[in-house]
């Protein structure tokens, strides 16, 4: 196991109509003036943003919305929201909605008081200093409601790219399983998937003697895979619901990633599909972990076989454990097809004719140096022959 640091200040406020306490909890971290963010549709239709601007109110605190975030957020709204902070001397970001909801926040907590272009933080400046950002949770998925990273979308390009850093990690985060209710299954999926690539993610690593992570990233891959189903199965299913919400911010807080190397190819390549096809991201890992997991299989089989018959119930092939480590990879993919996941690049929407450019921007595009991946170096022809698989 690898030196770390770790630090998670993250005040969770978790279980039903916990949405009605939000001012309260400005108030405690200090907010005065509130941006409160939002999505388009679902936060008003629920009545969820009226019960939030309830509780701000209730504590007479003035605030400022702005909506329309979409998925795979885009640096638009960000600047849009920036300039708002400035004008308004906002001193707190509220986000209420999923993961990108959550992740536009944070770009704009972070370039409100910056004196440079916020998108410098999506090109590897670490974000120290950002206002503070606190979220009311609607979806189980990106575990941006406890991390210290955002995903944003630049339209010069097409570029979506990553930044994190301690500054945009949320000071509070309000999880009530009840407000995931309303997602349809294909959603409820999406967000299953996604946590299981945060996990799968932090699995695949090149550093030994990490037995107490791995137990962790296992124990959380199985809540996926027997509460998943019952969420879908059920849509009101409460205790199924919270279980995946508590699982999806431990999947990305990091917790289960310290002290060891990491490795996102499956992220990277995926980026570059919802950006130009703004597919739904859990969709998209949908397609692609297994044809990565397929490329990458041989660099270390027995990672592969060890996941295979702890979380798969696969039997282990002493004699050729490659077999083994192909059948875990092919009951996860069938597991994500069960739960309606996409299996193939048509049924994204995906076209063969951008292979070429798909994997070039992935390897260097937005001033990336040729390769990615933490656990095998992938260049970009190794890219290509990975989509390739996904046809």
């Amino acid at each position: 196991m690898e030196n770390f640091t770790y630090y998670s200040p993250t005040y969770f406020v978790f279980g039903k109509e916990t949405e009605n306490q939000a001012g309260h909890y400005v108030k405690r971290f200090k907010g005065s003036k509130v941006l409160l963010h939002y999505g388009s549709k679902s936060a008003v239709r629920t009545g969820l943003l009226a019960r939030v601007e309830a509780s701000l109110k209730k504590e007479n605190i003035d605030y400022v919305k702005l909506g329309g975030v979409r998925p795979n957020p885009t640096d638009n709204l960000v600047y849009e929201g920036i300039d708002i902070c400035r004008k308004e001397k906002i001193d707190f970001i509220l986000a209420v909605g999923g993961g990108s909801v959550i992740d536009s926040a944070k770009a704009i907590a972070a370039g409100a008081i910056y004196d440079g272009d916020f998108w410098d933080f999506y090109e590897g400046k670490p974000i120290d200093k950002a206002l503070p950002v606190g979220t009311v949770l609607t979806i189980s998925a990106a575990g941006s409601e406890g991390s210290p990273d955002s995903v944003i979308t630049k339209l010069d390009g097409m570029y979506k790219r990553g930044a994190s850093g301690e500054g945009i990690r949320p000071v509070f985060s309000i999880l009530n399983p009840a407000l995931t209710m309303t997602l349809s299954n294909y959603q409820t999926a999406c967000g299953i998937t996604d946590i299981m690539a945060h996990l799968y993610e932090r699995y695949l690593t090149n550093t030994e003697n990490v037995e107490t992570t791995d137990r962790m990233i296992e124990a959380l891959l199985l809540a996926m895979k027997t509460e998943g189903p019952k969420a879908i199965a059920g849509q009101n299913d409460y205790e199924a619901r919270a279980n995946i919400m508590w699982a999806g911010m431990m999947a990305h807080n990091n917790s289960c990633g310290v002290g060891r190397s990491q490795d996102w190819t499956s992220h990277d390549l995926e980026h570059e599909l919802s950006a130009i096809y703004d597919c739904a991201h859990g969709a998209g890992l949908a397609v692609v972990m297994p044809a990565v997991f397929t490329y990458n299989l041989e660099h270390d089989v027995m990672r592969f076989a060890k996941i295979a018959v702890r979380l798969w119930n696969c039997e282990m092939d002493y004699d050729c454990p490659l077999n083994t480590a192909k059948a875990g990879i092919e009951a996860f993919r069938n597991f994500l097809i069960s739960i309606g996941m996409p299996k193939n690049f048509a049924e994204l929407g995906a076209k063969e004719e951008d292979i070429d450019n798909l994997a070039h921007n992935a390897c260097y595009g937005n001033g990336r140096e040729g390769t990615i991946g933490g656990f095998v170096q992938i260049n970009e022809q190794d890219a290509k022959n990975i989509y390739r698989l996904m046809l």
